[in-house]
């Protein structure tokens, strides 16, 4: 039997030792009100993240921010956001105040602030993903907060995180963290729409299957970010599968984690399973290449354990290269899994729905034994 939120929350603010490395994600509704910072606001937070630290945990910050306020100082339409140009040129004006932000509040109680801007690109790219990881740990380990940013001055439409919300999971998987709280204008996760009359509060969610989902608006509520209540289940599926807790506080009030963890409000959402280092890293990629669609028996083989193999593909779409990241898709169109192909997109083309032994005269040489091998493959 699941415990109540209550339970769950006072458990982890009395032994927050047992979170070792804690991501904090903060939404620019909650940093920003009329393009200025509430400074004072900040301050108290920062006092949670020190409390959090005495408790025995390490702290990341993912704190959005940078175009409201770079809007604010240039004057520009819609909080920055009327142009790609405009929103990048905001984000490096902004950036700068961003910073300066977080490291005079954190300087405020004894702790150093570090900056760290990444892209999309930054955790797709595994290399580049180990650098990061690796960087994180070195400035944990220096007593640092790092704060965290989408580096939206280079970021491209196509590009790009596009919220914070999953680029908070996606550090949380890079830092090896076992918590992410994401502070919102929103006490959590209601069954419907919060304005609606009969909302209810869902304390705790073992799993985000697609009732859950179906319970998200996707709409910012503020109209300053990108996010909404569909970014942050994404998080939380990106997040559960490797493993790690995600809860989605409330962070209007003032010094918005105590209040949240003494109140024992918010969405817990519970990890579902526990992926290894890779194939974390692998299901939390968000920009596959292409997609395949697999038939009824395929999708039953896959979700057993099986490799994907060409016999059961019916369906190829996007030019996608060998060593590229492609989404597995059923008939209906409902994803279930991610992985490496094997092939070019060309040459899935041409041995779908084929049986081993028909493959080599149509690719010219002995095929390989799947399409995508299930070590480089993860469910969904």
């Amino acid at each position: 039997m699941v415990p109540d939120l209550e339970t769950l929350m006072l458990e982890r603010s009395a032994d927050m030792a047992r979170a070792q490395r804690i991501v904090v994600k903060i939404g620019s509704a909650l940093l920003i009100e009329g393009g200025k910072p509430r400074s004072q606001w900040l301050g108290k937070l920062a006092g949670d993240l020190v409390t959090l630290r005495k408790n025995g945990g390490q702290v990341i910050v993912v704190s959005s921010g940078a175009i409201a306020l770079g809007a604010a100082r240039l004057a520009l339409p819609k909080g920055g956001r009327a142009s790609l140009a405009d929103a990048q040129a905001a984000a490096a004006v902004g950036q700068i105040q961003l910073a300066d932000l977080w490291s005079a509040a954190l300087r405020a109680h004894g702790i150093t602030a570090a900056q760290m801007l990444l892209t999309l690109d930054d955790l797709e790219d595994r290399r580049r993903y180990l650098n990061a990881s690796a960087t994180l740990d070195r400035l944990l380990s220096a007593g640092t907060i790092p704060v965290i940013n989408e580096n939206d001055s280079v970021a491209t439409e196509e590009i790009r995180f596009g919220d914070n919300d999953r680029l908070a999971a996606r550090v949380a998987q890079a830092a090896n963290a076992d918590l992410v709280l994401l502070l919102s204008d929103v006490d959590g996760l209601y069954d419907r729409d919060p304005r609606e009359a009969g909302a209810a509060l869902v304390p705790v969610v073992e799993a985000v299957t697609p009732e859950i989902m179906a319970m998200a608006s996707g709409a910012s509520s503020s109209g300053l970010g990108s996010g909404g209540m569909v970014s942050k289940l994404q998080a939380a599926q990106i997040a559960t599968r490797a493993g790690i807790a995600l809860a989605i506080l409330n962070g209007t009030h003032d010094a918005p984690i105590a209040h949240a963890l003494g109140a024992g409000t918010g969405t817990l959402f519970l990890p579902v399973r526990s992926d290894s280092a890779r194939k974390a890293w692998l299901g939390g990629r968000l920009a596959p290449a292409g997609e395949l669609r697999v038939d009824k028996g395929c999708a039953e083989a896959l979700k057993a354990g099986a490799s994907l193999l060409a016999a059961g593909v019916v369906g190829v779409s996007g030019q996608f290269r060998r060593g590229d990241l492609v989404s597995v898709l059923s008939l209906r169109g409902e994803r279930l899994a991610q992985g490496l192909a094997e092939y070019d997109a060309a040459e899935v083309q041409l041995i779908a729905g084929k049986r081993a032994e028909d493959q080599a005269e149509r690719l010219g040489y002995a095929p390989r034994s799947c399409v995508i091998h299930r070590d480089h493959m993860v469910l969904l």
